[in-house]
């Protein structure tokens, strides 16, 4: 049966597309949720109509994506993170971090749409890329950083940490002198 769809339907189709289903599906499942048309002359006209909508929807959709990813390309992302040895962290910073911070920002976007190929898991700062609408793609700066607010690099945190025990065992020393 030839129907028109009526919304975006996953693995069939954009609404307005003419598709060939089987009758059962389309009578059983499609019509009765008002998700399809049946493809006649009258209801061809209709479809015409609704397909000059989307494309005006999806040219105002893509519009505001691209000034979005303007101001997105300016956003910095700040997670201050408990840091274990060697600039490790303690957890991790995921997509859904990143999300939840671009709204605390003022910007409602899908986890899904950042692409974060796995998750931060060291200091440092990175670009991350959020696909905003078809074709329009940013990046966002995410800044990770330990409790105080600074970004140690792991090679710097080894040394560090070698500075801090050598110092402690010399006033280990110095504190508790050794009686012979």
């Amino acid at each position: 049966m030839k129907v028109i769809l009526q919304k975006d339907i996953p693995n069939l189709g954009e609404a307005g597309d003419l598709i060939v289903v089987k009758n059962g599906y389309a009578r059983n499942f499609l019509l009765p949720r008002n998700l399809v048309l049946e493809a006649s002359a009258a209801n061809e006209k209709q479809r015409r109509h609704q397909e000059r909508l989307i494309k005006l929807k999806k040219e105002k959709r893509e519009k505001i994506a691209k000034t979005m990813a303007e101001k997105f390309s300016q956003l910095t992302c700040e997670f201050k993170m408990r840091v274990g040895d060697q600039g490790k962290l303690f957890g991790s910073v995921t997509a859904l971090d990143i999300a939840q911070n671009l709204y605390d920002q003022g910007y409602s976007i899908d986890k899904r749409k950042i692409h974060l190929h796995e998750p931060i898991k060291v200091l440092g700062e990175f670009s991350v890329s959020v696909k905003l609408a078809e074709g329009v793609d940013t990046k966002v700066k995410v800044k990770v950083m330990n409790l105080e607010g600074i970004i140690v690099q792991p090679d710097a945190a080894e040394e560090e940490g070698s500075t801090i025990a050598d110092s402690t065992a010399a006033d280990q020393d110095s504190a508790h002198p050794v009686v012979s």
